[in-house]
């Protein structure tokens, strides 16, 4: 089983979303089923599927916030080694092929956002980097072949 990291206030807020979709957004989707059901002829009511719709999707939504929060590894970032990178850090890299250079913040889930750069600690990406020191050259394998970085900066 994978685990999946994250610092306290993260599990926290998951914890809390979790409450809120199996409490509140459970009892608010049962009565838009209730109204949909209502109308009448359930066959040709677009009303009730949509509401049914949402309700499966609230499930697998809850069915995944439970499945985090199980293997969830709480991370302690007072003893996160400053100078390699590890769960949490930001990084600044050199694309040695292209000389661009690119940031990443490795999170957990629920943190994620690949267009602001911020990876999963799980990703293949951030694997590669797990454990970089700065000035350390780096080789990722990525779907197009590898990328080599080199790592310029590691922050906390």
């Amino acid at each position: 089983m994978e685990r999946v990291y994250m610092v306290q206030e993260n599990y926290e807020k998951l914890k809390k979303e979790l409450d809120y979709l199996k409490t509140d957004k459970r009892i608010e989707v049962q009565e838009a089923i209730g109204k949909a059901r209502a109308h009448g002829d359930l066959r040709e009511n677009a009303e009730y599927d949509a509401a049914r719709e949402a309700q499966g999707l609230l499930e697998a939504k809850i069915r995944k916030l439970e499945d985090d929060l199980a293997r969830a590894e709480i991370v302690d970032s007072s003893k996160i080694p400053k100078d390699t990178v590890c769960f949490g850090a930001k990084v600044e890299l050199e694309d040695l092929e292209t000389g661009e250079i690119e940031n990443y913040q490795l999170v957990g889930a629920g943190d994620d956002d690949p267009m602001n750069g911020k990876i999963l600690v799980s990703s293949p990406v951030a694997k590669a980097l797990l454990g970089g020191k700065i000035n350390e050259e780096l080789e990722v394998d990525v779907p197009m072949g590898k990328i080599r970085y080199k790592v310029l900066k590691i922050e906390y």
